[in-house]
């Protein structure tokens, strides 16, 4: 296991709810009340049946969906934030103050709770909209600090000079166009349904350089063919369609599309359960290697709790919406506490 004893804390979800309108005016609790905190380096497990809410808590944090109510934090940032709550803690102070034997002072109680809701749900889409531009921000200050002595050194060298220039140009185009949430990419369970039939594997894998500004054809193939050699596949596949590709190398052109954008957090959403069991293991080798060579953090959901033992450093349980159970992995298989993961446990065929 990779450095578990971390205190850093990368990734930080604190009551996260996601619920989805039905028919009518019921709603689906696909994610309720989830909070975790995933730390620099580890690999974070996230088991359950299908339909539990894995899933959609990883998509959650990635921003594909905007979630109803909670903070999802990334590096001290807040990425993700749901007024919903806050919504719901107004409507019910205005329904209490309708109440006519209130006293003045409870009057007053309720009024104050409704300005203060209504400043966290300002503050909430103030974050939620602004996060990349701020990381954009501080990256674009970094750069200028880094440069300002380069660039007087290099005074007295116009060819230097020019080189720096150059340099410095390039990185702060890029750091511009960063965005904090680029730092986190996700790897999907379905590998043929999440890659585009009309790209080639080259465009599928630079797809995301190129949306960061990065213009250098010659820099992007170099970089494409280096990520395609590192998860297994050869240069000439860079030439071909995802089609002519097997389940397994077609998760590996997924893996290399999100490792190639150098990320500090990997959300990988099954990314084995549509391969065969050797495939499996080849993968989740794979997996296993990049994070020691990037040192990447994981957030692995599955719902095989063989795999996941395998290899997570602590494993969250997640049963009808809610996280169940939060343990290391050795404790959670040893000393397994609610009822769901015990039946989780039993399901785990043994060899005979």
């Amino acid at each position: 296991m990779n450095n578990p004893e971390s205190t850093e804390v990368l990734l930080r979800i604190e009551n996260l709810c996601q619920y989805f309108k039905m028919s009518g005016k019921s709603e689906l609790k696909a994610v309720d009340n989830v909070s975790f905190d995933i730390k620099k380096g580890e690999v974070f497990g996230l088991v359950g049946e299908s339909g539990c809410g894995k899933t959609t808590t990883g998509r959650s944090v990635i921003k594909i969906y905007d979630i109803t109510s909670g903070s999802v934090y990334f590096k001290g940032r807040r990425i993700c934030a749901g007024i919903g709550s806050y919504k719901k803690a107004i409507k019910d102070a205005r329904k209490a103050l309708k109440d006519p034997s209130l006293s003045e002072e409870e009057k007053a109680r309720l009024t104050a709770e409704i300005d203060r809701n209504r400043e966290e749900i300002k503050k909430a889409r103030f974050d939620h909209t602004y996060s990349d531009r701020e990381y954009a921000n501080t990256l674009t200050e970094e750069v200028h600090k880094e440069y300002e002595p380069l660039l007087k050194a290099a005074e007295s060298d116009p060819q230097k000079l020019a080189e720096v220039k150059r340099a410095y140009k390039n990185a702060l185009h890029i750091a511009k166009n960063t965005k904090l949430i680029t730092k986190i990419q996700m790897i999907f369970q379905d590998p043929i349904a999440s890659l585009n039939p009309r790209m080639t594997v080259r465009e599928i894998i630079a797809e995301g350089l190129v949306i960061n500004g990065i213009k250098d054809k010659e820099y992007i193939d170099q970089k494409v063919y280096e990520i395609l050699e590192l998860v297994g596949l050869v240069r000439e596949h860079a030439g071909r369609y995802p089609h002519e590709f097997s389940g397994g190398q077609r998760q590996r052109i997924g893996i290399a599309r999100a490792v190639i954008m150098k990320p500090d957090l990997l959300i990988a959403d099954e990314p084995v359960s549509a391969l065969d069991v050797s495939i499996q293991a080849q993968v989740i080798n794979l997996l296993n290697e990049l994070r020691q060579k990037f040192g990447l953090t994981i957030l692995f959901i599955a719902h095989d709790l063989s795999v996941v033992k395998y290899f997570s450093d602590r494993i969250g349980v997640m049963y009808f919406g809610k996280l169940v159970e939060l343990a290391t992995a050795d404790e959670l298989f040893a000393h397994p506490l609610h009822p769901y993961t015990k039946s989780l446990l039993s399901a785990i065929p043994l060899p005979d």
